[in-house]
């Protein structure tokens, strides 16, 4: 990024790219914020003084799922290239939103639907830094993404990396991971105690109640993700709403 952006959980850009959609913009959900390096890209090492002064530029990352259009043009040009990567010069527009808060939650369900996991998981990191930092309400964090493939675990993996690791990741975290079309059983694994998978769709009526018996303080449930899904958790919720203390919040990433 050419100038400073505060990123902040639920933000998304509209995207300009001349040399693949003229002037057309298209809205995308930042998913990943760093700051660049100063370093050397060849030998890794620190540049010159003026360089560690500086201020740090800002990287934005999000996923783009292949469609039609925009999209199509856009794959084409990096399955063209090299390596299956290309470099495009870029507008951004915004941000917009980046509105929505969770840290007066007790307890945080997010779910995901594929794609939908580009808006969910700046929250993930945010709630489990704030835990670290003692700065939020949150102690129970629960994230459901549902995917066709394991081999969609790739678009965030680094990431998911850095919040694994995070300090005190395992007293507030716990991630399920629903595959919907494996090849085989062997690709369902769980990797540890609190980050699990599971073969086909979640009932997601059965994960909102197992949690809400054990809910602390006000719960929130976000969700991202197809209609069905959506459909499937406000439905969840609304039928809890008036006996326990939960709040349903949808992120729609269709027009």
């Amino acid at each position: 990024m050419a100038r400073p952006w505060a990123f902040k959980p639920g933000q998304h850009g509209f995207i300009t790219i001349p040399s693949v959609g003229l002037w057309t913009s298209h809205p995308f959900s930042l998913a990943w914020s760093d700051s660049e390096s100063h370093t050397d890209s060849e030998k890794a090492v620190v540049v010159t003084q003026p360089d560690i002064l500086a201020p740090s530029k800002p990287c934005m990352s999000m996923i783009v799922r292949r469609r039609n259009g925009f999209t199509e043009k856009l794959f084409q040009k990096a399955e063209r290239s090299p390596l299956g990567r290309t470099t495009v010069t870029a507008l951004i527009e915004g941000p917009y939103g980046g509105r929505q808060v969770l840290h007066s939650y007790g307890t945080v369900m997010i779910f995901a639907g594929g794609v939908g996991i580009t808006h969910q998981v700046p929250f993930v990191r945010d709630l489990v830094a704030g835990y670290a930092n003692g700065t939020v309400a949150t102690r129970r964090v629960i994230l459901i993404w549902v995917i066709q493939s394991p081999e969609h675990l790739e678009w965030i993996r680094p990431w998911m990396t850095t919040i694994l690791a995070m300090d005190k990741r395992r007293d507030i975290l716990r991630i399920q991971l629903f595959v919907t079309r494996p090849r085989s059983t062997k690709e369902i694994h769980s990797p540890s105690a609190t980050v699990q998978m599971f073969p086909g769709k979640p009932n997601v009526d059965t994960l909102i109640e197992m949690e809400s018996e054990n809910q602390v303080g006000a719960m929130g449930v976000s969700v991202c993700g197809t209609g069905g899904l959506s459909d499937d958790v406000r439905a969840a919720v609304r039928r809890r709403q008036g006996v326990r203390n939960i709040d349903f919040l949808e992120e729609s990433f269709t027009w």
